[in-house]
């Protein structure tokens, strides 16, 4: 894989039980926050698996679409796009009634500076947007980040684990599943919290900036020293699929890959393709952030992108100098400050 249009069909390319998940699902489907790292190629994937089934259900991009030329290649994929600010409930309430809500609108980077967006973004409007779509069903992209480092002996946190959010932005991550878990209960609402750690493509992600440092020579932080990875393209299909699974009180499901990943090891298998000496600073602590997944697995069998293709992907993607996004991750933090 060299080039994005590669990258795109790779992740566009819809399996048969997400096809046959979209021939089942009933009416029509809106992604709230579609302009985000996610939120394009989540939609051509819909829109992709509804042409493959031989239906004519819509999927509705919302976002800003402040500038850029996303909203004319959502069109030419086939999604329609609305531009709004979700923030402005009068926006809000003219966005057609829909059956079926993905909300990915949130703000995460910045957050410090700027608290009160961020509560505002990720726990105020989610619940104008359930007085909104009290008819419909929602999965409500949510984060790991909601769990508190944990202990690596002991393994990932369940989502039956207590939560302990760590720092502002996973607060009113928290906040956003319990009003959004309030209005399910209030109004019968069907609903699924999806609490996604951390999702990968070639353009930004913890794998890209782990292959990067080792490829210039830069010194890897090992403080956060395991991480969990998975595909955006799976992480997709899940999402979509998940729309099925939708329940009140609202399901809660943890999504990423299947492996407890070693950043030091990671940073060594980029090293043995790129042919450098990784370079390390600090040491490995005894807790990081986690997520398993194993409900999700159950759910929908194993992500279809296995981790060593993705860390070969990545490798060939820094060698040829592919285009990034330049947006960290900030998966090293461990205070919750982004």
């Amino acid at each position: 894989m060299n080039t994005l249009q590669e990258l795109e069909q790779i992740m566009t390319d819809p399996s048969e039980p997400l096809v046959k998940a979209m021939a089942e699902l009933e009416g029509d489907l809106m992604i709230l926050g579609v302009g985000g790292k996610m939120g394009p190629s989540m939609a051509k994937l819909a829109k992709k698996a509804i042409d493959k089934a031989g239906l004519s259900k819509k999927v509705i991009g919302v976002s800003r679409f402040s500038s850029g030329p996303l909203r004319a290649e959502l069109e030419e994929a086939g999604v329609q796009t609305i531009s709004a600010d979700l923030l402005d409930d009068s926006q809000l309430q003219q966005l057609p009634d829909t059956p079926n809500i993905i909300f990915m609108a949130g703000q995460k980077f910045g957050t410090t500076g700027k608290e009160a967006l961020t509560w505002a973004m990720n726990t105020y409007l989610p619940g104008r947007v359930a007085e909104k779509f009290r008819d419909s069903r929602i999965v409500s992209f949510s984060t790991g980040n909601i769990y508190p480092l944990s202990p690596i002996h002991q393994g990932s946190p369940s989502e039956e684990a207590a939560v302990g959010p760590v720092g502002e932005y996973a607060q009113s991550c928290l906040g956003r599943e319990r009003i959004f878990t309030y209005f399910s209960e209030k109004w019968g609402i069907p609903m699924l919290h999806f609490r996604l750690n951390y999702a990968i493509d070639m353009k930004y992600g913890v794998l890209l900036e782990i292959a990067r440092a080792v490829y210039e020579r830069r010194p890897l932080d090992l403080s956060m020293g395991h991480v969990n990875v998975i595909w955006q393209g799976d992480a997709n299909e899940m999402a979509l699929r998940s729309l099925s699974l939708c329940s009140t009180p609202p399901r809660v499901l943890n999504i990423t890959g299947p492996e407890t990943s070693s950043v030091r090891w990671l940073a060594e298998q980029f090293a043995s393709r790129f042919g450098v000496d990784p370079v390390f600073a600090n040491q490995e602590q005894d807790t990081a952030l986690l997520n398993n997944a194993a409900k999700a697995h159950q759910l929908f069998g194993y992500p279809r992108v296995s981790l060593g293709q993705m860390i070969d992907w990545t490798a060939k993607w820094v060698i040829a100098g592919g285009e990034t996004s330049n947006k960290p991750t900030h998966f090293q933090e461990r205070k919750g400050q982004f």
